[in-house]
């Protein structure tokens, strides 16, 4: 049945990244929204302390937020990576790129480094009437006159137009919507730290990977990644000199970063595959995964092992990494999905975060057509779906190539692949135009030269 403009109710089922990113959008445009999540402090938001926002992700902030908050966003972002760092666990360089996520002061297209928990005090901020916190999503019907209701676990109801499904990989709402659409195990774990950046713990770094984000390929298919992040506010919570009276301005005028309590560190991830792991791992609390993380890396560098051993013990906690298995597209209703409940991949691109943004971009595009009268709802919705399932399952793909997060696994193969790759990492990093392909390559899938 028709929808008319005027009549246009859009209930999000999640407050997310994504979610949220389409709740302003909608905001903006003056299309009613209701965003219903279980937990006003989510903790599986905090799952790998940073997000990495490439141009794609930029952009889809930069038009779905109003113009001030865009601007705070980019003000509460860390110091952006020079370099990305290939090392041996003993910390010996196999390859260096810079230029790989250019430090542009472009505010839009550039790489960006933000801390979860502030993107999502940033993203709360100014859709505080629309966010509806301890709703725990149970089930949907459909009715008859086109309208789409939710029922949540607290006996309450909200029905609208169209119901978006942004409650992640474990959407409730793809599992009934979706039932044929499944999740499978990528294969590694992921163990994370959280270490505060002080003058002992910057020592434990090379220069360069203090300036950027590095990458260790280890034997028996071990890997860990490391980001700085370096904030524009002292241990204290106030702007630091030198960022800028604009910058300082926002910062003082913005609620969020008195809520906020993240402050410089270091984040690191220890992956591992899963067969080499105890069958519980996923039920092991911090104590037991520090001296796990500790027993597997007893040859890595000390200044390494000083990073683990000094991390916060109440950051700690092991992750099941996860990948979407991609479908055909299927009818278009008055239900869709965007980001994490529909495509989750693995993080060996990095683009997680930033296909969520893009598809709330998109689908707010495709929605503000209706409200002008352009486009019917489900032709509008089938537009959107067609699209993002293009471009969402060909980034599950091409994470998932990448190993999800490990490296060479296999006793006597994996060892011989690991030595050829290191030898072609050191043979590239004395090959300047090589490098130079290779970032332009990785660029170009992050969005640097895309404007959708």
């Amino acid at each position: 049945m028709p929808v008319s403009p005027s009549d246009l109710h859009v209930l999000v089922i999640g407050a997310g990244t994504g979610g949220l990113c389409l709740a302003h959008g909608l905001k903006r445009a003056g299309i009613r929204v209701s965003v219903y999540e279980r937990d006003h402090t989510r903790a599986d938001g905090l799952h790998g302390y940073r997000v990495g926002i490439d141009p794609d992700g930029s952009r889809a902030l930069r038009d779905c937020l109003p113009p001030e908050l865009y601007d705070t966003f980019v003000a509460t972002c860390a110091q952006a990576p020079e370099y990305v760092n290939f090392l041996t666990e003993k910390r010996k360089e196999l390859l260096s790129l810079d230029g790989f996520t250019t430090a542009d002061p472009d505010p839009v297209n550039s790489e960006k480094s933000v801390s979860r928990m502030t993107l999502r005090q940033v993203l709360l901020t100014g859709v505080e009437d629309v966010v509806h916190f301890g709703k725990t999503f149970e089930r949907y019907e459909t009715g008859a006159d086109g309208t789409v209701t939710a029922y949540f676990e607290d006996g309450t109801s909200a029905t609208g137009t169209l119901l978006v499904a942004a409650d992640g990989s474990n959407s409730r709402v793809r599992r009934q919507y979706l039932p044929h659409a499944r999740m499978e195990p990528a294969g590694p774990i992921g163990i994370t730290g959280k270490v505060a950046l002080t003058a002992q713990t910057g020592a434990l770094l090379t220069p360069k990977m203090r300036q950027g984000i590095s990458m260790i390929f280890a034997p028996k298919g071990h890997f860990c990644i490391y980001h700085v992040m370096e904030f524009p506010w002292d241990a204290a919570g106030a702007p630091k000199e030198g960022i800028g009276s604009a910058d300082s301005e926002l910062l003082s005028r913005w609620p969020g970063l008195t809520f906020d309590n993240s402050r410089d560190y270091i984040d690191w991830g220890l992956v591992v595959g899963s067969r080499r792991l105890p069958p519980d791992i996923m039920d092991w609390k911090s104590p037991d995964l520090y001296r796990l993380v500790g027993e597997r890396t007893t040859n890595w560098h000390p200044d390494l092992r000083e990073l683990f051993a000094l991390a916060d013990r109440n950051s700690c906690f092991p992750i099941n990494i996860r990948t979407s298995v991609p479908i055909p597209q299927w009818e278009t209703t008055s239900v869709t999905l965007l980001g994490d409940a529909i495509h989750t991949m693995t993080p060996g691109r990095g683009v997680g975060a930033n296909t969520a943004l893009r598809d709330a971009r998109l689908l707010c595009r495709k929605l503000t057509a209706v409200r002008d009268g352009e486009l019917p709802l489900l032709e509008a919705v089938r537009a959107y779906e067609t699209r993002m399932i293009d471009y969402g399952f060909d980034a599950v793909r091409k994470s998932l190539q990448s190993g999800g997060g490990t490296g060479p696994d296999q006793p006597v193969v994996g060892r011989a692949l690991l030595g050829a790759m290191r030898t072609g990492m050191r043979l590239v990093n004395h090959l300047p135009p090589v490098k130079r392909r290779m970032a332009d390559n990785h660029r170009r899938y992050r969005g640097h030269d895309r404007e959708d």
